[in-house]
């Protein structure tokens, strides 16, 4: 059986993103500005030897995760753009990311939802999004 005919005859496999790697230039700095000013979960922050440290953080009730670190990524710390969180009241999340000292934007309505975006020390920079409810006509 040829693969493609193969492919076919499967059933259809998940391929979930579930990880991000974020770069960072100082791991400390950015651990905490991720824990403490956004709110993110620390789910591993392991040293596995040779210069590689592995920090993997997780936004509430997120079934993604970033990772940051060192020896993980050739980007260059701060060139992320486009991450977005997905929120069900941007109010709400606009004031929580204030409360924690996060420098956040107003609230901006656009047609596709309401957002506010914020960056890390870095300048990785992030949107936060309300999504605007599809109408049946929209749909």
């Amino acid at each position: 059986m040829r693969r493609a005919d193969r492919a076919r005859s499967l059933p259809a496999m998940d391929f979930r993103l579930e990880l991000v790697q974020v770069p960072v230039s100082d791991v400390d700095r950015a651990k905490d500005f991720y824990t403490e000013k956004a709110g993110f979960h620390v789910d591993h922050d392991h040293d596995v030897g040779g210069g590689i440290r592995f920090v993997q953080l997780t936004p509430p009730g997120s079934p993604a995760s970033i990772a940051i670190g060192t020896g993980l990524s050739t980007m260059a710390p701060g060139s992320v753009e486009g991450l977005q969180l997905v929120v069900t009241d941007i109010e709400a999340a606009h004031d929580e990311l204030a409360a924690r000292g996060t420098d956040v934007s107003d609230i901006q309505d656009m047609p596709w939802g309401s957002f506010v975006f914020f960056a890390d020390p870095d300048g990785n920079r992030w949107a936060v999004q309300q999504i605007t409810p599809r109408t049946a006509a929209g749909a």
